[in-house]
């Protein structure tokens, strides 16, 4: 894939041990020729945000020419199995971008740098207090946001226009949605959008929009059996009516928009992140433009401001101060934030995105525009999710599954993956 600058991982199975009992491959004390220190950067996310990356990590190493940074990203699905391998193996990268579902599960396993210890290179003056604790658990600081995001409609702008459907408005609830989305079936011959009910995201914006959440504070399960049902019954039916994507589409979802069905050019619109989202830009060069999430019947807001990654540091590593500034580097140099732009969120430096908002082009002044039409309108975000949720997020895809090729009616399937998830919860 473009700008994937992989220089080299542990191959074996007898590396991968000798990096755990040794803590001696990749980041966990590696160094280059000439006495260079190198560090292991992996993230997720498409051609653009590697591209964008590269420039950023090249610029560092101008910068700090005692340091060698070798990257690799993959899109969301593949790099979630991988860096779970990585960290049981005792091989976790330098540097290691991560999701907000991710921070209690490798906190917990002992896998993450408390990053307070690096505090005079590390900077966090400049993000909002809010926004940093995010990264904590227990008071410990794992994890650094790196930009603020929020979930979108994202559509095909030319295809929507010439089906003569109105374009989506400021807000919409999920019964004004789902008729918009047979109207655009019916017009262009092609589901509305990628069928919401694979998608844990979805969800959860479906029952905040009722006042419910994921999980509750305690982490356990925020909602019933009852509750899932009427969710993929809402979704089946929309299926079956052909208003979003058949079973065999929305099964090749692997995270990137590549694969979704509106990447793919067979569906007009697509729920996702608005970072995200940019990269349907390069696959619609016609347009693509975002609309709200749908809200829930009485208009209570389902969607929320959340830290759109993090950056952590691998507790192993053997050069702690110099991943620190890598951290400190893609979040708080100017340069670098103009190389990014909105590819990972709006900057969550103050100051940073003071500066460069009026700058912002193309499709990164499209998110900053579709973010401060939200100011003021949305709830706080959830806690992090528990450690749990993580694995849950594939479990909850592959129910739906069976629900998709019907070999599952949507209260048989939300009955076992209820109980999956609290046992899963409880472990």
């Amino acid at each position: 894939m473009p700008g994937n600058r992989t220089k080299g991982f542990c191959a074996s199975a007898v590396a991968l041990a000798l990096c755990a009992v040794l803590a001696g491959c990749g980041g966990s004390g590696e160094s280059a020729g000439g006495g260079k220190v190198v560090l292991r950067y992996t993230w997720w996310g498409n051609p653009d945000r590697a591209e964008r990356t590269e420039r950023a990590v090249a610029l560092f190493e101008q910068q700090h020419p005692d340091v060698d940074v070798t990257t690799s990203f993959s899109g969301y699905d593949a790099y979630k199995q991988k860096l779970a391998t990585q960290a049981a193996g005792g091989d976790a990268p330098d540097v290691m971008q991560l999701d907000y579902r991710q921070i209690d599960q490798y906190s917990s396993g002992g896998v993450l740098l408390d990053l307070a210890r690096q505090k005079s290179v590390l900077r966090t003056s400049e993000i909002d207090p809010g926004l940093l604790a995010t990264g904590r658990v227990d008071d410990v600081q794992y994890a650094i946001p790196q930009g603020r995001g929020t979930e979108t409609v994202a559509y095909d702008v030319q295809t929507w226009k010439k089906s003569g459907v109105p374009l989506p408005g400021k807000s919409w609830t999920w019964s004004q949605w789902a008729d918009t989305m047979r109207a655009l079936a019916k017009k262009t011959g092609k589901p509305g959008a990628t069928d919401p009910g694979q998608s844990e995201d979805a969800f959860e914006v479906w029952l905040r929009g009722q006042g419910k959440a994921l999980y509750t504070k305690d982490g356990g399960l925020g909602f019933t059996a009852a509750d899932l049902t009427r969710w993929w019954t809402f979704t089946d039916e929309l299926r079956r009516e052909g208003a979003v994507s058949p079973a065999e589409q929305t099964t090749q979802l692997d995270g990137s928009v590549e694969n979704t069905p509106l990447g793919r050019g067979t569906s007009v619109t697509d729920a996702n992140w608005d970072a995200p989202a940019s990269g349907f830009v390069a696959l619609i060069p016609t347009g693509i433009a975002l609309a709200p999430m749908p809200s829930g019947e009485d208009g209570t807001p389902g969607q929320y401001f959340k830290p759109s990654m993090f950056l952590s540091v691998s507790a192993r590593t053997g050069h702690p101060k110099e991943a620190a500034q890598l951290v400190d580097f893609m979040i708080n140099d100017r340069e670098a934030a103009k190389i990014l732009g909105a590819s990972r969120g709006i900057p969550v430096n103050e100051t940073i995105r003071a500066e460069i908002g009026p700058q912002l082009k193309d499709f990164d002044k499209t998110i900053a525009g579709f973010q401060a039409s939200l100011e003021g309108k949305l709830k706080d975000p959830p806690q992090a999710p528990p450690s749990g949720d993580n694995a849950l997020q594939s479990t909850f895809q592959r129910d739906y599954d069976q629900v998709s090729y019907a070999r599952m009616s949507p209260r048989e399937a939300a009955g076992n993956y209820v109980t999956e998830a609290k046992a899963e919860l409880r472990s």
